[in-house]
């Protein structure tokens, strides 16, 4: 085996997290969450480790050098995730919208952080495999392996038609057709320009071309007028990869309406909940805002800037009296409810973004250590052990093996 790093070595071995357990462990209905969090394959839609260790100019070949590493950092490990019972977590080949001024660099990104996730793969085979169909997945789970399956998060990287196979190839699996910003391919939520009135030209042809090689599309961070427009094009189900229910965040077209989720069950997609406080909760931006607004005016005060050596201890103080008011657990819950609400079980799933909505994450939720928590809070609810199998993982695989179905008879 090629000589593996420290920061692999703690991606691998990690550090085994309490903050997220219920302090009643002995409670029956959590010991059966526990339970089925292992019998069950979760797989997530979205968790960001590969952009995450880009950003710390992570390599295989080398050991990492850069800031002090610690076992808590991040929100992804092999040890956490088997004590959460995570087995297929999508890894996010993620295009931040600033390399959409070259998309040549875009693509170069994109095979760097593939590398990255077949480096792991092919320096701890006993531990990571492949995921690129629910077969492979399936059969790893037996082997007791974490699959590392891939979704492209931006499709700024597939300039032509003939990068689609390119990338399938390599093992991307759904591709979220844009991100913060307009692309070649479609509009934004997040951007207001509405360059296109919904899908370009080749983004027509795009949605297409993936019907016919059976990649998955991802319809989260698309503006509504793109999602309507794929929903009256696409040939085969979607996922919302990592998203949740606007109901909660009246104004905030990131997450979906409720005839967005019904347009969603038609078509036969899943939503996969995004775990974000900003996602699930106003009262975290609130509080958030609230919190910042009163530091400034306490550091103008005195005098400091935020990077002030001085404003440091003053910082610290002031956090610990007057703390963000994270979501939590329960509000992931509602989320689900509501889908099962207005879209029925058979469409809503796990994406909760992971590694990619930095401190927000609720309570209950810090890390991968923490998927029997959500179980347990949807048993209590009176969620049957055959709609955690769906939500686990049952409903997304119908959709991929639907995806796959339709690509072969295309």
């Amino acid at each position: 085996m090629k000589y593996i790093p420290l920061l692999l070595i703690l991606l691998v071995f990690g550090c085994s997290s309490n903050k997220n357990l219920p302090q009643n462990t002995n409670d029956r209905t959590y010991q059966h969450a526990v339970q089925l969090a292992h019998t069950y394959i979760i797989t997530d839609g979205h968790i960001d480790l590969p952009y995450r260790l880009r950003v710390k100019n992570f390599r295989l070949d080398r050991e990492y050098l850069g800031i002090p590493i610690q076992t808590s950092e991040g929100d992804f490990d092999y040890v956490r995730s088997k004590e959460g019972g995570l087995d297929a977590p999508f890894m996010s080949i993620f295009i931040p919208s600033s390399y959409q001024k070259d998309l040549i660099e875009a693509k170069a990104l994109a095979d760097t952080l593939i590398a990255m996730v077949d480096g792991i793969v092919e320096a701890l085979p006993e531990k990571f495999g492949r995921g690129d169909s629910p077969a492979m997945i399936e059969e790893n789970f037996q082997k007791g392996l974490i699959s590392l399956p891939m979704g492209m998060e931006n499709g700024a990287p597939i300039i032509t038609l003939d990068d689609l196979p390119y990338f399938y190839q390599k093992g991307i699996r759904y591709v979220t057709l844009t991100h913060g910003k307009d692309n070649h391919i479609c509009d934004s939520s997040y951007d207001t320009t509405a360059t296109w009135n919904g899908l370009s030209p080749y983004g027509f042809k795009l949605l297409e071309a993936m019907n016919q090689i059976g990649m998955i599309v991802d319809v989260s961070h698309i503006s509504e007028t793109t999602f309507y427009q794929v929903m009256e094009h696409v040939k085969a189900p979607v996922l919302a990869t990592h998203s949740s229910c606007r109901f909660f965040t009246p104004g905030f077209e990131r997450n979906m309406d409720d005839d967005m989720l019904r347009a969603l069950a038609q078509n036969g997609g899943v939503i996969q909940i995004n775990f974000g406080s900003s996602f699930l909760d106003p009262a975290y931006e609130k509080s958030k805002t609230a919190n910042r607004q009163k530091l400034n005016a306490l550091l103008e005060k005195k005098g400091l800037k935020a990077d002030d050596p001085e404003a440091k201890p003053l910082i610290d103080k002031f956090r610990k009296k007057n703390p963000t008011l994270f979501a939590d657990v329960q509000r992931v819950a509602d989320h689900i409810d509501h889908v099962r609400q207005i879209a029925g079980i058979d469409h809503v799933g796990i994406g909760s973004d992971f590694d990619g909505v930095g401190d927000s994450l609720p309570t209950g939720l810090k890390d991968v250590s923490g998927y029997p928590n959500l179980i347990y809070e949807l048993l209590k609810r009176g969620y049957s052990d055959e709609d955690i199998e769906k939500i686990c993982y049952k409903n997304v695989w119908r959709v991929w093996n639907k995806v796959n179905e339709i690509a072969a008879s295309s």
